[in-house]
């Protein structure tokens, strides 16, 4: 018999029981706090807040456009600076590549082709992994017999393997995968020269075969580079999945009455990134990623965006050294020109009324936080997020990357303004998570918690409501420092379907 919990949960002055004995030893063995349950109950029932679009970030207004002599001296500053900096590549890389696959599995399960699957089979002789595929299958055989030794386990298995470990790029010496070109492209700007380090996240069952790609590729990337990586993997801790709900936002259980939890989102990529220790972090996509004769332009900008970052936590330091003592108007003003020039903070109305004590106050605040260099690049109709004025709870408006989903899109000024954005977040981003005297931060202070996602699933044949964290470089980051770059649209080539990987950008 089960035994239900004595102890009721409160919601809009209802109460109602949720929790089993049983449901608490879970949440125990996940180290998720019941609080944590009836706060994510409660977003169910109430939904997340749209976001506040003031205005696109633009051009000289929230995005900073470098010169040819800018990035020189950005890329200088860096190439000075890092022989005494600790710096990191971070890459999510746990994502399944399903979607990749998703025209391919269509013309699987339906036994007719499609637009993509057409192209697929007239060009599949370009394809990276196209002699792996044809050592499985010496004479080409039906097309069916092709897509299940692809993505099938009784094949490659591409259709559930992570991209990370897919070959995409075709070399002389033979492929690559995303991984190894992280890796080749992390030697020019995440090291000192001597040594480069990289971490991936990736997922629990697919950790053993990153194991043994990195063990596969790397003496032989050392001896190339004459340089020693050091690679480290974590995985999506299960303290930050999240409980599923059935559409009364009643606890969706498993046929054995167990709470049903899912995976929350890159945003749960946070306790990750709040795990590492660098003194700057790189962070980029797994499947952004460029064969060895098109790395030039993206390693120029990486270098340039960490320079840019050098020299703002340089102001930061002695700015925060300033407010220690006596600050006169002219610096307080100062300090408000470089908060909204770089930093991403436009005060509000009532930023006049305060006391000079009271803007001293803030700017402490403000000069010792996390801050991020994000690189946008020009919108090109790409699906996604990107650069927007956001007002927050004080009435400032601050620079934010803002997803679709977070934009009240019936509201016609508010849809206006997002589909009228001039640029796109290619997830090209460098992070500073220490304070001015070298402690990190705790990131999870940072985020607000109130810009989540929630979507519709099924699970056995039943609809559920799922719930995502707050985007890693969304509400994640919501108050950190930000700047916004415009970067080349040459250093974004991201692979979403397995006919991105047929552009000229993917291919030697």
């Amino acid at each position: 018999m089960v035994k239900f919990c004595t102890i009721p949960i409160k919601f809009k002055n209802k109460y109602m029981c949720m929790l089993t004995e049983k449901d608490k030893i879970q949440l125990e063995k996940r180290k998720i706090s019941e609080q944590e349950i009836i706060q994510q109950v409660d977003y169910f029932k109430q939904g997340f807040p749209w976001m506040k679009l003031d205005q696109a970030a633009s051009i000289g207004h929230g995005i900073i456009h470098l010169s040819d002599a800018d990035v020189s001296h950005y890329v200088k500053r860096f190439e000075d600076a890092k022989r005494t900096l600790s710096i990191l590549k971070m890459v999510p890389a746990s994502g399944a590549a399903t979607r990749m696959f998703k025209s391919l599995f269509e013309h699987l399960s339906e036994s007719k082709p499609n637009k993509e699957s057409t192209i697929f089979f007239d060009r599949l002789s370009e394809f990276a992994f196209a002699p792996e595929l044809k050592k499985l299958l010496p004479e080409w055989s039906t097309e069916q017999e092709i897509l299940e030794n692809l993505l099938l386990n009784k094949g490659l298995d591409y259709g559930s393997l992570p991209k990370g470990l897919l070959s995409f790029h075709y070399y002389e010496d033979g492929v690559r995968t995303p991984l190894e070109e992280h890796l080749v492209e992390a030697v020019e700007y995440a090291s000192d020269g001597k040594d480069a380090y990289l971490h991936f996240t990736v997922s629990p069952e697919h950790r053993s075969r990153f194991d043994a790609l990195v063990k596969k590729v790397l003496p032989k990337l050392e001896e190339k580079h004459q340089i020693k990586f050091h690679i480290s993997f974590s995985e999506q801790k299960p303290s930050t999945d999240t409980v599923a709900v059935d559409l009364d936002n009643n606890l969706f259980r498993e046929a054995d009455g167990s709470l049903l939890f899912r995976p929350a989102g890159h945003g749960a990529l946070l306790e990750n990134l709040n795990d590492l220790d660098a003194d700057l972090i790189f962070i980029k996509n797994i499947d952004n990623v460029v064969p060895d004769k098109l790395k030039d332009s993206t390693i120029l900008y990486k270098k340039a965006l960490g320079g840019l970052l050098v020299e703002i936590l340089d102001k930061l330091k002695m700015y925060s050294q300033t407010l220690k003592g006596q600050v006169s108007a002219s610096e307080l003003h100062e300090m408000q020109e470089f908060a909204s020039t770089y930093l991403g903070i436009q005060p509000g109305k009532s930023w006049d009324q305060h006391s000079q004590e009271e803007k001293v106050a803030l700017f402490k605040k403000i000069f010792n936080r996390p801050t991020r260099i994000c690189g946008v690049v020009k919108n090109t109709g790409e699906p996604g997020g990107g650069p927007f004025w956001c007002r927050d709870q004080e009435g400032n408006s601050t620079l934010q990357l803002v997803e679709s989903a977070q934009v009240n899109m019936a509201d016609e000024s508010q849809k206006a303004i997002f589909i009228g954005s001039t640029h796109f977040n290619p997830v090209d981003l460098v992070c500073a998570t220490k304070d001015v005297n070298g402690k990190p931060f705790d990131l999870l202070q940072y985020r607000d918690m109130s810009t989540g996602f929630i979507t519709e699933k099924t699970k056995d044949g039943k609809k559920l409501k799922a719930q995502e964290l707050p985007g890693l470089w969304n509400g994640a980051m919501a108050y950190w420092n930000t700047i916004f770059v415009e970067v080349p649209l040459d250093t974004f080539n991201p692979v979403k379907t397995v006919i991105d990987l047929l552009r000229p950008a993917h291919q030697n």
